[in-house]
C-alpha cells in the first residue's frame, strides 16, 4: 500500500500522516479548514526538525518527507487513489458515518477504511456501510509519531486479509501493533489505564497521596519498568507465587467503584480541564505548551533508546 489518505489534521491525524510519509508513503491529509492544514504542516515540520536535532533523522529526510504529503480541504481529492484511508476526525458518531458514506461512494471495495476511534465499536461505525468487511480500527496513541503502540481492532465482519494487511502496514511504518482477538470497550490500554486511574483517584480522595506523589511513584516504578518489560513479563521475572500473594493481600481493599470519581467530576465542573484551562492536577501558565514540549522531548529520548535496543537485538539474531 503506497497511497494513504488521512482524514482529519488534528493531533492524531497530522502525527499519523508524518509516520506514513516518513515510511515512504504518499500521503494526502484532509481537513475542513485551511488553518487546520497550515497548523498541521507546521507541527509536522517542527517534529521532523526535532528528530534531526536528536540525530534520529538526516536533514534531507525532512524535505523528502514533507514532499510526500499533500494538504487539501477536499475530501474526494484526498481519497482519490488511496489504498488505505485513516479517519481521525472528532468522536462524533453521526459525523463519522456521514464521512464513511462519502468515502464508500467514491472508492473501490478493496480500499481499507480504518478509524482511529477509541470510543465507538465497529458495529456502530459501519451502520449502513456497503462493505463493512473492509472496516477496521487502528487506535494510535498521542502523540502518534512518537508512541510506538497501535491497537488493531476487528469485529466479526472484518475479513482476515484486512487485518493482515493493516498489521503489515503498521509494522512497515515502524509501529508496534497488537491485534485484539475480539472487540471490547476501551480495547487493551485504556481498560488497564482506567483501572489504574480509578485506584489513583481513590488514593487521592482517601487522603493517602497527592497527585504529585502518585506521579513520582509511578514514574519511578511501573513507568520505569514497563518501558521495556510489560506487566505480565514483570510478574514472570518477580515470580508468580509472589504475584499471587500480593494480589491476594491487596485486591480486597482496592476501589471497586462503578462511577466516575467525584474528585474528577468536581474538577471538570469547576473548569479545571488541564492544559486547556491552565489548571488540572497541576497549574500551567502557557496552556501546557512547555509541558508538552518537555514530554515529547523525553518521549523522543525513550523512543531513540528503544529503537537502538531493537536494532541491537536484531543484529544479534
Amino acid at each position: 500500500m503506497k497511497n494513504i489518505a488521512v482524514i482529519g489534521a488534528g493531533i492524531m491525524g497530522h502525527g499519523a500522516a508524518q509516520l506514513f510519509a516518513l515510511a515512504g508513503k504518499h500521503v494526502k491529509i484532509q481537513a475542513r479548514r485551511e488553518s487546520s492544514l497550515e497548523k498541521a504542516r507546521q507541527l509536522i515540520s517542527n517534529s521532523l526538525e526535532i528528530m534531526v536535532e536528536k540525530r534520529m533523522l538526516e536533514e534531507k529526510a525532512v524535505e523528502q518527507t514533507l514532499a510526500r504529503i499533500t494538504f487539501t480541504t477536499d475530501l474526494l481529492e484526498a481519497i482519490q487513489g488511496a489504498d488505505f484511508i485513516l479517519e481521525s476526525i472528532p468522536e462524533v458518531l453521526d459525523q463519522k458515518i456521514a464521512t464513511y458514506r462519502i468515502i464508500e461512494d467514491a472508492v473501490s471495495s478493496s480500499v481499507i477504511i480504518s478509524s482511529n476511534t477509541s470510543t465507538f465499536p465497529l458495529e456502530d461505525l459501519t451502520q449502513g456501510a456497503s462493505h463493512p468487511e473492509r472496516f477496521i480500527i487502528t487506535h494510535f496513541f498521542n502523540p502518534p509519531q512518537l508512541v510506538p503502540i497501535v491497537e488493531i481492532v476487528q469485529f466479526e465482519k472484518t475479513e482476515e486479509h484486512i487485518v493482515n494487511k493493516t498489521y503489515d502496514l503498521m509494522k512497515e511504518i515502524g509501529k508496534s501493533p497488537v491485534v485484539l482477538k475480539k472487540e471490547i470497550t476501551g480495547f487493551i490500554v485504556n481498560r488497564i489505564q482506567v483501572a489504574m486511574l480509578r485506584e489513583a483517584f481513590h488514593l487521592m480522595e482517601a487522603g493517602v497521596a497527592t497527585a504529585e506523589d502518585i506521579d513520582i511513584a509511578m514514574k519511578g516504578s511501573l513507568g520505569f519498568k514497563w518501558a521495556f518489560c510489560g506487566p505480565m513479563e514483570s510478574q514472570d521475572l518477580a515470580g508468580l507465587e509472589t504475584t499471587k500473594a500480593m494480589v491476594g493481600n491487596i485486591m480486597k481493599d482496592l476501589s471497586n467503584s462503578r462511577e466516575v470519581s467525584t474528585l474528577l467530576t468536581d474538577m471538570v465542573e469547576n473548569k479545571q480541564h488541564g492544559i486547556r484551562t491552565n489548571q488540572g492536577f497541576y497549574k500551567y501558565d502557557d496552556f501546557g505548551e512547555k509541558a508538552i514540549e518537555t514530554r515529547d522531548d523525553h518521549f523522543l529520548d525513550l523512543l531513540k533508546l528503544q529503537l537502538s535496543k531493537s536494532k541491537t537485538f536484531s543484529s544479534q539474531k
